[in-house]
């Protein structure tokens, strides 16, 4: 049973980064917050959990309720930069490329959003909140003091992960990781529920020649400029 979602918590503010695989939402909301003090949810690493988890199980991608079990039993902890899942280290795991298409290929599903939906809500502490993803600003925070949606060119993308997974010694394909990207984005934009859209409300913010330290620069720009208009709204 989900708990009601309560608007407008004004105490504790958050500020939200969707917008398309590998545009660097992870590690430029995981900055910002630690930059700001605040908690961090990066809710991508949820369903490639749930992915994880099913493709342990040799859970079929269609089976919804089965999925959405796992997602409602995950054993999670998020520790810094590690992700524990039963009480194992999978950080490494859940960011390899069978598994975040195993994530966008479930992601769509009803009741595995639902499931993940109040735990998602629930890192919302004060003194604030950054999360990243495909829909925090638009279904998960939509009361959020700062959204951002947060974009690159795709062969930028492209080089991106590449680069990530060469870093971690993992082999990759440049032109494989391109196709790999654009068939996502057209998945996730176009599903039926919580598609890859940006919001009426969030703030275009185009990474394709930044630094990461510019665009953490500009979040926080973005934040204060916000913050300082609420107050002088008050």
């Amino acid at each position: 049973m989900q708990v009601p979602y309560k608007m407008n918590d004004s105490a504790v503010p958050v500020i939200t980064l969707d917008g398309p695989s590998a545009s660097g939402k992870g590690t430029i909301a995981r900055l910002a917050s630690q930059a700001l003090g605040f908690h961090y949810l990066d809710s991508g690493a949820l369903y490639r959990l749930v992915a994880l988890a099913a493709m342990q199980a040799n859970v079929d991608a269609h089976d919804e309720q089965r999925l959405a079990d796992i997602a409602l039993h995950l054993d999670v902890v998020f520790s810094d930069t590690s992700v524990w899942l039963d009480g194992k280290n999978v950080g490494d795991e859940i960011r390899a490329e069978s598994c975040g298409e195993f994530a966008s290929r479930i992601a769509h599903l009803p009741a595995l959003r639902a499931g993940l939906l109040d735990r998602q809500r629930a890192f919302r502490k004060p003194p604030g909140l950054v999360a990243d993803g495909r829909d925090m600003g638009s279904v998960v925070f939509p009361d959020a003091v700062l959204k951002i949606y947060l974009t690159a060119s795709t062969e930028e993308r492209a080089h991106r992960r590449y680069k990530q997974l060469m870093d971690k010694g993992i082999s990759a394909n440049i032109e494989n990781l391109l196709q790999a990207l654009r068939e996502r984005d057209e998945r996730d934009s176009n599903r039926a529920l919580s598609p890859l859209q940006r919001s009426g409300d969030a703030k275009l913010l185009d990474t394709t020649c930044l630094t990461i330290e510019q665009v953490v620069d500009k979040v926080l720009e973005m934040y204060a400029e916000t913050r300082d208009k609420a107050s002088g709204d008050a």
